[in-house]
Parts: C-alpha cells; structure tokens; sequence
C-alpha cells in the first residue's frame, strides 16, 4: 500500500510512527489567477510582505496559481471579499512600495559594487512582478501552515510519500517538488525489484527509498524552515544578513545551479 493521503495521513496513522510537527500559526490563500498579459510564464515569482510571503507559480501561458501566507485574520478577510476585491487586494500587495531600509540599501549597494568590481553581476533583483486581472471561479481556499515530519516511511507492506510522510511551509515552493522526487525514487525501485524478481514488499529496497529519501527530504524541510524564521522577523541585522546573502548568491551561477539541482531532486 503507498500512503499518499495527505498531511492527516490515516495510513501513517495506521502505521502508528512517531510525527514530528510545529505550527507556524499563519494560512495559506491559494487560487488559480488569470494574468493580465499572456507570456512565457516559466519563472516562479515570490515576494515577501511584512504579513508574509506572496508566492506565485506559473500554470501555462496565462494561469498563475497563488499561494499568499499571512495570517489567520487576514486570510479570513481574503476569502470573504468578492473576486474584484481580492484580485485589487493582490495586486496592492504585488505592486505596493513599503518603506527600506536606508543602511540595508547602502550595504546592499557597496556589495553590488564590489561584486562587479571582481568581474560578477551585482546580484541585484529587478524582476517586475506580474499584474492579475480575475481568478478562476470556485478556486479560493485556505488552509493551515505547519512542518511536519514521520520518522519513519516505511511499514510492513506499507510505504509513506508526498504530505503524508512529510510537509513544509509553501514559501520555497518545495512541497511539490519533494513529493514529486518521492515518486521518482519509489518508481524507480520498484522497477528494479520487479526486474530483479524481488518481492515489491521486500524490506531492503523499502528501507533503500525510506534512506534515499529522508537524506534529501530533511535538510530540504529544515532549510525551508530556517527561511521562514530569518524572514519573519523585521531587525534590521536579520534584513541585511538575508538581502546580502540573497544578493550573493544571485550573483554565483555556481550556487545557484547547486541549489536547483537539489530543490529539484
């Protein structure tokens, strides 16, 4: 049996594993958005706002679907504005100009100049985020962020991926990605147990995906945790230690390919 019954998992319940889990007390606004200009759409876009991260992922060519993490009064309000409404409240929150920091900039603009004078870009940011013009009827919603993680993905018969066996916060845009390397893994042994002649149920190759599969999934969970933590907090040290190190590896193509082999994974 594969347990792929989401974060209240009753067949990791079933399984009777400890679960590892925290609440962050913020919800996450999901909906299918409608751009206003047709584009290539290939460039996941996130901005982080002082109530929390605004994460857009593209669909197709015109489609968005957004993940908004705020919190719980302001998810309420969202939901219950009409579609108008929360399509102005959106673009408000893609588009708005919130005061900077004057010190955070000047460190940010003498890195920038010290990173070109070694012949690198300045790893400045200066994507322009998308305008929304509706969202698809019927697919507002919310629901509660928190980590969570089962000690254990495998049992007797029985293996554990996606949610059920492990959940993170949606700011990175990992949850998907992990579920979707969890099939990777699972499919791929399996076909070699089958080819092999082994049982599918044999526990070495049920304990070779629950190995493979923790290595990558609790670093990935823990980093996309510690994220969350250094952008909930508005002092200006934690302000400039995220803008500079944001800015430095914007800059090392080397750094990034390293993270994106991973998060893909």
């Amino acid at each position: 049996m594969i347990g792929a019954d989401g974060a209240n998992s009753a067949v990791r319940n079933a399984m009777g594993v400890q679960y590892v889990s925290w609440k962050y007390n913020h919800m996450g606004v999901v909906a299918t958005l409608q751009l206003a200009e047709e584009s290539e759409n290939t460039t996941a876009w996130q901005r982080f706002l002082p109530t929390g991260p605004v994460a857009l992922l593209p669909l197709d060519s015109k489609r968005s679907s957004l993940v908004w993490s705020t919190s719980p009064e302001h998810a309420k309000e969202l939901l219950n504005l009409p579609d108008e409404g929360f399509v102005d409240a959106l673009n408000d929150a893609l588009w708005k100009q919130y005061p900077r920091n004057k010190g955070v900039d000047a460190c940010t603009a003498w890195v920038g100049s010290v990173l070109k004078r070694v012949g690198l870009p300045d790893g400045a940011q200066r994507q322009l985020p998308p305008s929304v013009c509706a969202i698809s009827p019927g697919s507002r919603a919310a629901f509660p962020l928190a980590f969570g993680h089962s000690t254990k993905y495998i049992a007797p018969g029985v293996v554990l991926i996606g949610d059920a066996a492990h959940r993170v916060h949606p700011l990175a845009g990992q949850g998907v990605n992990l579920g979707f390397g969890d099939i990777k893994d699972l499919t791929e042994l399996l076909g070699d147990a089958m080819y092999t002649g082994l049982d599918i149920t044999h526990p070495e190759w049920m304990k070779m995906y629950e190995t493979a599969r923790q290595r990558h999934n609790v670093p990935t969970q823990l980093c996309v945790d510690a994220l969350y933590r250094l952008y909930a907090y508005d002092l200006t040290p934690l302000v400039l230690v995220r803008s500079v190190g944001l800015q430095i590896t914007n800059a090392l193509d080397p750094i990034k390919k390293l993270i994106m082999s991973h998060a893909t994974t």
